[in-house]
C-alpha cells in the first residue's frame, strides 16, 4: 500500500458542522480527528481550520467526497504525489461545487493535453471563448471565490495527523 501526505483546509464551515467534519475526515483516515477551529473573519458565524494528514494514496478524493455533502462548507484538500498517483487538489464552494486538478511540484495546475486540444477545438478560434475554457480548466472561478477565505486565515497553524495502525 502506498502512503502519502496532504493538507485539508476548511476555509469556512458553520459551527454546527464542525464535529461532523472531524468525524468524516477521521473516518477516511482511520483515526479520530480533533481540530482547532478559529473564527473565519470573512464570513459571519463561520469557522476555519487546517489539518496536515498522512494516509493511503488517493485519500484526498475520499476526504473531498465525504465533505462535499455539506453545502455550506468551503474547503480544499491537497495530496502530494506518490508512486501510485499524481499530486492533486480538490476545491469546493457551495456555489461552484467540486473542482479537481492534478498539481505540479510547485503547485501549478497541470492540464492534460487532450483537454487543451478539446478547448481549442470547441472554441473555434474565438479568443474570449478560449480564455473562458482555459479559466475553467485551471479552476479560476474556485480560486477567485476562495481567495478571500484563504487570506483571512493567514498565520493559522497547521496540525499534523498521522494514520495509526
Amino acid at each position: 500500500m502506498t502512503t502519502t501526505r496532504g493538507i485539508v483546509q476548511i476555509h469556512s464551515a458553520p459551527s454546527a458542522l464542525c464535529p461532523h467534519i472531524e468525524w468524516a475526515i477521521g473516518g477516511v483516515l482511520g483515526a479520530p480527528v480533533h481540530l482547532s477551529w478559529a473564527p473565519q473573519p470573512a464570513e459571519r458565524g463561520a469557522y476555519r481550520t487546517e489539518l496536515a494528514w498522512s494516509g493511503l494514496a488517493g485519500a484526498s478524493a475520499d476526504i473531498a467526497s465525504a465533505m462535499k455533502r455539506w453545502a455550506r462548507v468551503r474547503f480544499e484538500v491537497t495530496e502530494e504525489a506518490s508512486a501510485r498517483c499524481e499530486a492533486s487538489r480538490y476545491s469546493y464552494t457551495p456555489s461552484l461545487g467540486v473542482f479537481h486538478a492534478q498539481v505540479g511540484a510547485h503547485g501549478d495546475v497541470l492540464v492534460p493535453e487532450e483537454r487543451l486540444r478539446n478547448a481549442l477545438l470547441t472554441t473555434a478560434g474565438d479568443p474570449g471563448a478560449l480564455r473562458a475554457a482555459v479559466d475553467a480548466l485551471l479552476g479560476t472561478a474556485w480560486d477567485a471565490e476562495l481567495e478571500i477565505f484563504r487570506q483571512a486565515g493567514d498565520g493559522v497553524p497547521v496540525r499534523w495527523l498521522n494514520r495509526v495502525g
